[in-house]
């Protein structure tokens, strides 16, 4: 992925505060052409910079208030075919192959206990897999955040900027 300069990351943090932001309005915010910001919002779409409108979706607003995180113990060789599996499974939102003494780290959001136990079935039922373990989430204290990685990178480029003008 293409590394985003400061033009990116303004736009991408005013797009935070204001996500139905028009390329017209973002322009006249930022002090911006319009075809630049259309250029790069379109390049940032591409590039993958911009994630899927579905991950802004709130599974509990769809009926799956419950999110617990399943640490799953495989037999390596048969990673693919378990992915591959894993995908079929509609309550299973994310994964992430880590390190540790899982393999898998999947976040699992189900409509109630009884959902969430029939799940850990499909994915114990997988050839493969030797062991999931399974926690709760009580609740979310740090929601899923990136605004405060642009502010840091901007504060940052200020910071050098006015460091190499008083020099």
């Amino acid at each position: 992925m293409q590394q985003l300069d400061a033009t990116d990351m303004r736009i991408l943090s005013a797009l935070c505060r204001q996500p139905k932001a028009s390329a017209v309005a973002l322009a006249a915010e930022l002090g911006l052409g319009r075809n630049t910001v259309q250029t790069r919002m379109v390049r940032l779409e591409t590039s993958g910079a911009l994630l899927p409108f579905e991950q802004r979706i709130n599974p509990a607003a769809l009926g799956f208030p419950l999110v617990s995180f399943v640490h799953i113990h495989i037999q390596q060789r048969r990673l693919q075919s378990i992915v591959e599996q894993l995908t079929r499974i509609p309550e299973i939102v994310e994964a992430h192959g880590v390190t540790g003494s899982a393999d898998i780290l999947a976040r699992v959001v189900a409509s109630g206990a009884e959902e969430l136990f029939r799940v850990n079935g499909q994915i114990l039922a997988i050839d493969g897999v030797e062991r999931a373990d399974t926690s709760l989430s009580m609740a979310e204290l740090i929601p899923h955040r990136t605004t405060s990685l642009m502010d840091q990178y901007l504060a940052d480029r200020a910071a050098r900027h006015d460091h190499e003008s008083a020099g």
